[in-house]
């Protein structure tokens, strides 16, 4: 046997040292970055949303056809039922709804909304065609001869076209000389 001391010092290998084995997935490139905003110099001047604060609100959206009048007209009588309105005239809400609705599909978008809100027994009807429509002062007029209509009017901006009427839902006293059936 031999000792460690006859074997001498040890000296570096004669091959070189083992390599790190490659990669099995390429690396990742880097993503690209979105698109930074608008430098803070320009000033976008946009229309503000309606905005309806402390009061109750029913908000329905319809496919732009034929049938949205009477649907629209029918959700709109039920929520302010279930509101407790049962004094508002029934009649001219429908009638207006649909009017208002028929004007809306009539300018030409995929959806017409409708909103509805109330304070102070009035109730306020929006209905918004989502693209810009021509104004047509004739829905107007017709739905501002209904007896219970207050308000109506239109207005254009970037979401389309909305029309709005307010309805007087607060009971009237009978007039003398009538009776009940």
């Amino acid at each position: 046997m031999t000792s460690p001391e006859a074997k001498g010092p040890k000296l570096p290998p004669s091959y070189p040292p083992k390599s790190p084995p490659p990669q099995k997935k390429p690396v990742e490139p880097p993503r690209p970055q979105p698109a930074t905003k608008k430098p803070k110099t320009e000033v976008a001047v946009r229309r503000p949303r309606m905005v309806v604060r402390n009061r109750r609100t029913a908000a329905f959206t319809f496919r732009a056809d034929e049938w949205a009048a009477r649907k629209a007209a029918g959700q709109a009588v039920e929520a302010l039922r279930g509101w407790g309105y049962l004094a508002l005239d029934e009649g001219d809400l429908d009638t207006a709804v649909r009017q208002l609705v028929a004007a809306a599909v009539a300018d030409g978008g995929k959806r017409v909304s409708v909103h509805l809100g109330d304070q102070d027994q009035k109730v306020l009807v929006a209905v918004l065609s989502h693209v810009a429509g021509l104004p047509d002062e004739t829905v107007l007029s017709t739905v501002a001869a209904l007896a219970t209509v207050d308000s109506v009017g239109t207005d254009t901006g970037d979401d389309g076209r909305r029309l709005w009427i307010v309805l007087d839902a607060a009971p009237h006293p009978r007039r003398a000389g009538r009776t009940a059936a």
